[in-house]
């Protein structure tokens, strides 16, 4: 492990993250309180502001995401998008929000920092988009998976995710999820591309090492064009990508949604 001092700000000012440095290693831990495994409005704030500050510490190569929670993430808080539409029922504010999990994810993509998202218990939704977004995926071998925005009366419109999806895992498999609201446990999301890896929950670390080392030990430039060759050609195989109206649709179909004054 690389044991060079900290160089990423300290103390990290960023109270719904856990945040710690080892050496060119950062690890980003989810919901530090275990009180609330849904991604919020503060969280993503906090994820932006982090992605933010590391585009000027080049010298952080490998990034881990994971979370204290019991659950990796159970999806977005609707109850903050319900508040913002009844607060502003023209769906500025809920647009508002939605572009903000778009950023979020594209911030994750084009970082140059190789990205592990380590999961495990449960990963709904925007959690599963969040983690969708980073370059390699490790699971405990119970862990569940749903996409349950549908059953919800909702579009996945989510930061993006669905091309994303489609992009890693298939589209035939994804338009079934998707549609299904189906869960899915880690052997399925080993096999259709959402998960790289899986492992028992006690070794999961260990398999998250296991990919560190050698990353901290290729050459940076390398890796960073590789890594976005790499988000180049996903990009590309994306012909035409709506991700840009998520916000929009999302916005538009919780308005539906509200009762309307007699």
């Amino acid at each position: 492990m690389n044991e060079q001092p900290p160089v990423f700000p300290s103390p990290f000012p960023y109270e719904d993250l856990g945040v710690e440095q080892d050496g060119a290693l950062l690890h980003v831990r989810l919901n530090p309180s275990r009180r609330d495994d849904a991604l919020g409005n503060a969280a993503i704030d906090s994820l932006l502001g982090l992605l933010g500050t590391l585009d000027g510490h080049p010298e952080i190569r490998v990034l881990v995401l994971s979370s204290d929670g019991k659950d990796f993430c159970l999806g977005a808080d609707r109850t903050e998008y319900q508040e913002a539409v009844a607060k502003d029922p023209t769906g500025a504010a809920l647009r508002h929000l939605a572009d903000k999990a778009h950023r979020l994810c594209q911030a994750l993509e084009s970082t140059h920092a190789v990205t592990i998202a380590r999961l495990h218990g449960r990963t709904v939704g925007a959690g599963l988009a969040l983690a969708s977004y980073c370059d390699l995926r490790v699971g405990a071998d119970t862990c569940q998976f749903r996409m349950p925005e549908v059953g919800l009366g909702l579009p996945p419109a989510w930061g993006g995710a669905m091309g994303r999806l489609v992009s890693e895992a298939g589209v035939a498999r994804i338009r079934e999820l998707m549609l299904t609201c189906r869960p899915f446990d880690a052997e399925t999301a080993l096999r259709m591309g959402v998960l790289h890896e899986t492992a028992p929950l006690e070794r999961l670390d260990d398999a998250v090492e296991a990919w560190t080392r050698p990353l901290l030990r290729r050459p940076p430039e390398a890796l960073v064009l590789t890594k976005r060759m790499l988000a180049g050609y996903a990009r590309a195989e994306r012909t035409v990508d709506p991700a840009m109206l998520d916000a929009h649709l999302l916005a538009s179909q919780l308005a539906l949604a509200q009762p309307r004054p007699e």
